[in-house]
């Protein structure tokens, strides 16, 4: 598997002379939100395919969103549609990915659709890790395809990837290049708490840095605290250091949101800000920060700079303020609070206090240990044992 940097450049030398083509793979609320938020570029030079078991619903959804484009003269980007591919069914990917050849690959699927795993965990354990198994599941189904493929593309995951993009790696597989949501969606509750609080008008200016994973996102959204962990945040104004009250600032974060799948305006939200990234260093010479999950397979999430300014693209972690060490030691310390013990050598451990949630929750026992091969068995496991009986 080549690096991302690599990817980059390949791509960049590609869309000298061809259209930019992005694959999603997965059409549900967060694909359906993606495709409406790209068409809304009116970039005559992408290429978009989506690819999803129901074939007819596809394009049904496909349709509407043309049609509403259109309206805003917005529709110059063209669609196809690659239907009844089984993401069980590595081949049938692999048919996909060889047949369009992406640049870039949008993952949204998810293995128990309509549902936020979340509405069962939260309440209950108030932790999101054991769903990790649930996350993993197609995604490790598409970069098998990927790999197989031998395909260049930047691939975004949508679900978990603070642990899904690290397991794949440590197992030695193929894995994605980001991950989106989470961390990114504190960030403007950030900005609009400091805003508030500082009498900002100009919010969109205040620049903030962060490094943490999944479980904040969870804990500062709904709770507006972090849990006694002490926050890695940077916050500048106008190129200035600013002096803030984290924990006033934090407590106001708890906004009220819509729990149903208007929600996952904000998921489709970070995946285009990723793929507005790549397209703005590849073509523009743009330098972009970036705060994504899972990045280069790390635990947790972490800022990131996209740097097309150069000869060479080039993305890294960005360690201004924080060291990386610091900052994964912090992820940890975060995602152990979402159930998760370690991720390594391809094997996922859970908390023994997670453990203890699952059993006084949902009576039913939870193994410590999830080796790569068992993913789907426990997968299956959580559906029958937990989601279909608590849902």
């Amino acid at each position: 598997m080549l690096s991302t940097n690599e990817k980059l450049n390949i791509m960049k030398a590609a869309l000298k002379v061809r259209n930019a083509r992005v694959m999603i793979i997965g059409l549900g609320s967060v694909g359906n939100y993606l495709l409406d938020y790209l068409m809304s570029l009116a970039d005559e030079k992408m290429d978009i395919c989506v690819v999803g078991r129901n074939e007819g619903k596809i394009q049904s959804d496909i349709n509407i969103v043309r049609v509403a484009s259109m309206i805003r003269k917005q529709n110059k980007t063209n669609i196809t549609v690659l239907g009844n591919v089984d993401l069980e069914d590595i081949n049938a990917i692999l048919f996909a990915i060889a047949s369009f050849k992406p640049d870039i690959i949008v993952n949204s699927s998810r293995a128990y659709p309509r549902l936020k795993y979340g509405s069962i965990s939260w309440n209950t354990i108030r932790a999101y890790g054991i769903w990790t198994p649930l996350a993993i599941k197609y995604t490790k189904n598409i970069m098998a395809a990927y790999e197989i493929a031998k395909s260049n593309a930047i691939v975004i995951n949508t679900s978990y990837s603070d642990a899904v993009i690290p397991w794949l790696k440590t197992a030695g597989k193929a894995y994605p290049d980001f991950g989106s949501g989470n961390i990114n969606h504190l960030l403007p509750r950030i900005k609009f708490a400091i805003a508030d609080e500082a009498a900002i008008k100009d919010y969109w200016n205040i620049d903030v840095t962060l490094a943490v994973s999944h479980f904040h996102d969870v804990v500062i959204s709904k709770e507006g605290h972090a849990e006694d962990v002490e926050m890695l945040i940077n916050v500048k104004y106008q190129d200035k250091n600013m002096d803030i009250d984290i924990n006033k600032i934090l407590s106001k974060c708890s906004i009220s949101m819509p729990t149903d799948s208007k929600r996952n305006q904000m998921n489709a939200s970070s995946n285009f800000e990723i793929i507005t990234a790549i397209l703005d260093a590849v073509r523009n010479k743009k330098i972009i920060k970036l705060h994504c999950p899972g990045v280069f397979g790390e635990i947790g999430g972490y800022p990131v700079i996209m740097d097309g300014s150069r000869e060479e693209v080039s993305v890294y972690v960005y360690e201004d303020y924080f060291s990386i060490e610091r900052m994964r030691t912090k992820n940890r310390e975060s995602i152990y609070l979402d159930g998760i013990e370690s991720i390594e050598n391809g094997i996922l451990t859970y908390t023994d206090e997670l453990l203890k949630k699952v059993k006084d929750a949902f009576g039913t026992d939870l193994v410590k240990t999830v080796h790569f091969d068992e993913i789907d068995e426990v997968a299956e496991y959580i559906i029958k044992e937990i989601i279909e009986k608590y849902r």
